[in-house]
């Protein structure tokens, strides 16, 4: 089975394609062009070509993969951009539908939490999303149009809902990264918020795996939370990183505002990723 990975030399994608490259499967890396050359990738083939500017052969160029894992998506960590449905939508629709429109069977997207908005508790696949984010909006948008797409082009698609992640190449200013660097400038204290928020976090090794999991199946899925299932306090989370790698400092509460774009409280609901992965 070929494998394509869009957006391989972002933090997922260099996770799934070292995940796919340890179960000895074929695979495809799409990169940017000013990135074809900037690394090696554990991959059978590498492509460039940017996907807003996408050629009308891009899936023949791709090697006609049996399934794309697509993870590329520009204007973040700003999710209140207006770039994300006036020029991220269109540009990734457009994309998708020219690869299923020349053969293309499966399709692996990560969606975003942020597709249920301010909503609280459990959110399981069933909830109805609320975006409350041009980022979250866009991501939702491109799910419908691609399922309508379904009624007139059959093909297979898993909509893979991440929630939060943590590991190694994540972006500097995301918490564990921003954590670490506080602690080599031998800071005593880690200005946070008030940390009571709680979120679901995986790391991403894991979440890696499930995305090849879903993609190794070949089959219409529709919605899938991509979890721990488990509730967590950031508080909590950072106070487990610092006494695992017994770091010498403390975390500074209520240093920043709680942010205003998410819930204080959420986490996702693994049953049917539960149910999926006992399959494979």
């Amino acid at each position: 089975m070929k494998i394509a990975v869009s957006g391989a030399t972002g933090f997922i994608g260099r996770h799934v394609l070292a995940e796919l490259a340890s179960r000895s499967l074929e695979t495809v890396a799409l990169v940017r062009p000013s990135s074809a050359g900037s690394q090696a990738y554990p991959a059978s083939r590498v492509v460039a070509f940017d996907l807003h500017d996408a050629p009308s052969d891009a899936f023949q160029r791709l090697g006609c993969p049996d399934a794309l894992i697509h993870l590329a998506w520009s204007g973040l960590p700003n999710y209140r951009s207006l770039h994300h449905f006036e020029h991220e939508l269109p540009a990734q629709y457009r994309f998708l539908r020219g690869l299923i429109d020349a053969g293309l069977q499966t399709l692996v997207v990560a969606g975003t939490c942020f597709e249920y908005g301010m909503q609280s508790g459990p959110l399981s696949e069933q909830v109805t999303p609320q975006p409350d984010n041009p980022y979250g909006y866009a991501k939702n948008a491109l799910r419908c149009q691609l399922e309508y797409l379904q009624q007139a082009q059959p093909f297979n698609l898993a909509w893979a809902r991440l929630f939060y992640l943590y590991g190694d190449g994540q972006a500097e200013s995301s918490l564990l990264p921003q954590l670490r660097s506080a602690v080599e400038r031998g800071e005593r204290f880690f200005n946070m918020s008030g940390g009571e928020q709680l979120r679901d976090y995986l790391p991403v090794s894991t979440v890696a795996s499930h995305l090849a999991s879903l993609a190794l199946l070949g089959r219409d899925l529709g919605v899938v939370n991509v979890c721990s299932g488990q509730p967590v306090s950031v508080r909590g989370l950072v106070e487990d990183w610092i006494r695992e790698h017994d770091w010498p400092i403390e975390p500074l509460l209520s240093h920043y505002p709680y942010p205003d774009y998410e819930p204080m409280a959420f986490w996702g609901s693994r049953d049917k990723l539960d149910g999926i992965l006992k399959q494979t």
